[in-house]
């Protein structure tokens, strides 16, 4: 029997539930629901319309509506709270971990999560109120205040009684947390180390200082390139005073570098990396609307642009045929540089030493490139329209304007970052308007100076 793909393996159950919604079966929905994973219930619920997705929501076992919540996207999990009331909430976030607690909580009314709050036992109430405090996208907002802690003086026969007694490890730990007497952090005790040493030497005998801990207000963004860049499956979390409190592992982290590969995607087109691809019609309008209404602006600067030399136009039809080679060549080169320079950022590659090199070196290829395309626009304008001097103009616009563009590309995202805006929301539109404007001036420039 031939293997499926993974496509075939995601929308077979997605083929298989939308039959049995039509149909109204909901025995058979109930039974496709409760065998799947509670990620895989969750990527099926982001993959139906609202109306199906409302009547599959509340067959869902109860028990498993916490852990749903916790894998789909902001969007949906928005979509699907509004058809629970509070203690529905108050048991599906029971047994979850502080940090997906948090992440629902954040999202509720503020009646609505006092409430939540108020349900919770005072331990774990005090684990989410931790995480609460600090920003989403922090290392705060990210930890799990679930660790296990150990003292440096203790034997490791003490500590291997005591995670006997505990019965059961939280998971992806791979390491425990060193910490004094007044729970500042020390260093990590690699559960290899444990099992493999002696019993009879102390946790200050084998711990590591190799893993440095994270300070609770740095950004996801640095968290996620620090557990790149040395491996990590888990890293401490502390306060301004080094306080331990909680620790990031890397199914965290794994969220954070999805998130942010689809930030970068959808900010080009000005839509939120939780955009539900099945939100209702009055909800996209709404949030497409407004990078809607910025493109048009820009495309009335470029307009304008035209509108000072329609009389060259007038004069010289070819010019208005060849127009959109000169804006397309610019905002395809542009769109390159823009790329790799946003990408470098999102690295953490891009800094303040090795901007320069990087603006020379995009420059060269910009000139570069506009030599090469130069050469085959003007021939073959010059044998479109038998015209050396149209041949010229359109190969000279073009050099400058992949020069402009690879400028451009490089010094719209770094002028954005320095100035607190999001160069992947912003940069595209702006790249644009400067490709199209410098590409018009020039042509129709120098067919004004030269040709009419």
């Amino acid at each position: 029997m031939p293997e499926l793909t993974q496509e075939q393996a995601t929308t077979q159950p997605i083929d298989a539930l939308a039959e049995a919604v039509k149909s109204g079966r909901f025995v058979r929905m109930r039974h496709l629901l409760s065998t799947l994973h509670p990620a895989e219930t969750a990527h099926l619920l982001e993959s139906l319309p609202p109306t199906e997705r409302k009547v599959c929501w509340p067959i869902i076992n109860p028990d498993l509506r916490g852990d749903v919540l916790s894998y789909v996207g902001e969007d949906v999990r928005t979509d699907l709270i509004q058809y629970m009331d509070t203690a529905d909430l108050i048991s599906a976030t029971e047994d979850l971990d502080a940090d997906d607690v948090a992440d629902i909580l954040q999202i509720l009314p503020d009646h609505v999560m006092r409430e939540v709050l108020r349900a919770m036992d005072s331990q774990h109430r005090r684990r989410v109120e931790t995480i609460l405090a600090y920003e989403e996208d922090t290392a705060g907002g990210l930890m799990n205040t679930d660790i296990i802690t150990v003292r440096s003086d203790i034997t490791l026969e003490v500590v291997l009684r005591y995670l006997r007694l505990l019965g059961k490890l939280p998971l992806n730990t791979d390491n425990l947390y060193i910490v004094s007497h007044d729970d500042s952090y020390i260093g990590t005790l690699a559960l290899t180390e444990l099992v493999s040493s002696s019993r009879s030497l102390t946790v200050n005998d084998v711990m590591s200082h190799q893993i440095e801990a994270i300070d609770a207000n740095t950004p996801d963004s640095d968290v996620a390139h620090r557990f790149e860049k040395h491996n990590l499956i888990s890293a401490p979390v502390i306060d301004s005073d080094n306080r331990l409190l909680g620790r990031i592992t890397i199914d965290d982290v794994v969220d954070v570098i999805r998130d942010e590969a689809e930030h970068s995607m959808l900010s080009l087109a000005g839509l939120s990396e939780d955009e539900d691809t099945f939100a209702p019609v009055k909800k996209s309008v709404h949030r497409r609307s407004l990078w809607l209404g910025v493109n048009l602006l820009t495309a009335f600067l470029a307009a304008g642009v035209i509108g000072l030399f329609d009389t060259t136009i007038e004069k010289q039809v070819a010019l208005a045929i060849l127009m959109p080679i000169v804006a397309s060549m610019g905002g395809v080169a542009g769109s390159q540089t823009l790329t790799l320079v946003i990408r470098s950022m999102a690295l953490g590659q891009l800094n303040e030493k090795n901007q320069r090199w990087l603006m020379r070196k995009e420059i060269l290829v910009g000139a570069s490139n506009g030599l090469i395309w130069a050469v085959a626009i003007a021939v073959v304008t010059i044998l479109w329209f038998n015209s050396i001097a149209l041949g010229i103009l359109i190969g000279t616009a073009i050099v400058i304007n992949l020069i402009a563009a690879a400028l451009a590309g490089v010094a719209i995202p770094l002028l954005l970052k320095k100035f607190g805006s999001d160069p992947a929301l912003s940069a595209g539109v702006l790249l644009t308007t400067v490709t199209d404007v410098v590409g018009f001036v020039a042509f129709l420039g120098f067919a004004t100076l030269f040709i009419v």
